[in-house]
């Protein structure tokens, strides 16, 4: 069990995670077990050190942004690491961003935009040898509000001001074995342990998008004067007109299930496990749905060009259903009537890219899949790169930027005929 889960923090500050030695008697036993208890910090500590810090190996890759010469990576639930790409043949990595609890960001010119559990925050990134963050949006995606489940936060009045110094924030875990006897094992299970449903065992884009380039996977986007992010349920708009000083406009339900966000041409894609949506920003503070397109239950990373959105559908615990699909639609006359045109079946597709009429589809255990799609009725498969499990994609000047299990791995498409790996960041993950 992990500190990662708001779910069952109460009952892991004090009940038992695993079983190292039992013995048992007829009348009598005891039972051996490894305790973990928090350690804590104010809101205040944690914010002050979120901060560059010295290089660090990769471990669990997620979140991917490019952005002139740099290449920003999410270390799920860590932080962010800054790779120098000015040598794709050897990609150079430079420092570790401290963000506890991030999953996404996005960039625009010198300011970098990370969530770290409920919060928002804005990093000036001038200096990637001395990043400062320069403000901090409290809860303001209350769906991960992680450090304020115990805070006295009230709902019906969420704008409140926040105290940081009186937040606390769960930042390590100190274990001890416990020996105890089976009576109490007993009152631990039946209080903690059946309560909890987890496993105890512990030039890269257009100038009008900010600058920078996120993969089919990203739920934060950028579009001028404006940051774009999705939760579970809904549309938040932020004004970075002052880059480092961003304000929530807006939040728009959207029902559930929502998990990326694609902006092209005024307009945002929205994947859901239920369906695409479109949401038009013409007027950029107050999006308006103009379309959507409904499919089985499945996780939707989608993409877009000028005529068509590519959605790929997999199956998962997280994703329910069954279906593993790329799924073609034609938008129709300003992208208000998207209609399915062809259905193709993959192997569990998750992040996907576009560069003209090449379509590249990461189609996980079965690798980087690169497609001709002159003719979207009847793609045509031109490479597939094996050997590696694939989660997301970045294509930008003829390079392929791929996140995988094992790796961050970059290619050379100028000939499709000839794809060349140019260089490889490898994982170095704790056993």
């Amino acid at each position: 069990m992990t500190w990662k889960n708001q779910n069952y923090l109460l009952w892991v500050t004090s009940a038992l995670l695993l079983l190292s030695l039992s013995s048992c008697f007829k009348d009598h036993c005891t039972r051996t077990y490894t305790l973990y208890a928090p350690v804590y910090k104010t809101l205040t500590e944690v914010r002050q050190g979120m901060k560059n810090q010295p290089a660090r190996a990769l471990e669990y890759p997620g979140k991917l942004y490019i952005y002139g010469n740099y290449i920003f990576l999410n270390e799920q639930e860590k932080g962010i690491h800054i790779i120098d790409n000015s040598n794709p043949a050897a990609p150079r990595n430079i420092a570790f961003i401290n963000i506890p609890g991030n999953v996404d960001l996005a960039v625009k010119g010198n300011t970098l935009y990370a969530d770290s559990w409920g919060d928002l925050v804005a990093f000036d990134i001038s200096n990637p040898q001395d990043i400062i963050a320069k403000s901090f949006l409290d809860n303001v995606f209350p769906h991960r509000r992680m450090y304020y489940a115990y805070y006295n936060y009230n709902p019906n009045n969420p704008n409140a001001p926040v105290n940081p110094d009186s937040v606390k924030v769960i930042v390590d875990w100190t274990s001890r074995d416990t020996t105890i006897e089976c009576e109490s094992y007993q009152h631990l299970y039946e209080t903690y342990y059946s309560l909890a449903s987890a496993d105890q065992s512990g030039s890269f884009a257009s100038k009008n998008l900010g600058g920078g380039q996120g993969g089919s996977m990203a739920r934060f986007t950028l579009v001028n004067d404006y940051l774009y992010t999705v939760t579970s349920y809904s549309l938040n708009t932020f004004d970075v007109s002052t880059p480092q000083q961003p304000v929530l406009s807006g939040t728009t339900n959207i029902g559930g299930g929502i998990e990326t966000i694609y902006p092209f041409k005024g307009k945002l894609f929205i994947g859901s496990t239920a369906g695409m949506f479109v949401y038009d920003i013409s007027s950029p503070a107050a999006p308006v749905k103009t379309a959507a397109f409904a499919h089985v239950s499945s996780c939707d990373p989608v993409i877009a060009d000028d005529k068509y959105a590519y959605v790929t559908l997999r199956s998962g615990t997280a994703c329910q259903g069954f279906t593993n699909q790329l799924d073609v639609l034609e938008l129709g006359n300003n992208f208000t009537a998207p209609t399915l045109i062809k259905t193709y079946p993959m192997t569990n597709p998750h992040g996907l890219a576009k560069d003209g009429n090449l379509l590249f589809i990461c189609d996980g255990k079965d690798g980087l899949k690169i497609y001709d799609a002159a003719n979207v009725g009847a793609i045509k498969l031109l490479k597939k790169i094996d050997d590696i499990e694939t989660f997301d994609v970045i294509v930008f000047d003829k390079r392929a930027l791929v996140v995988a299990k094992d790796g961050l791995y970059q290619y050379n498409y100028a000939n499709t005929g000839n794809i060349k790996l140019l260089s490889k960041i490898n994982l170095n993950r704790k056993q």
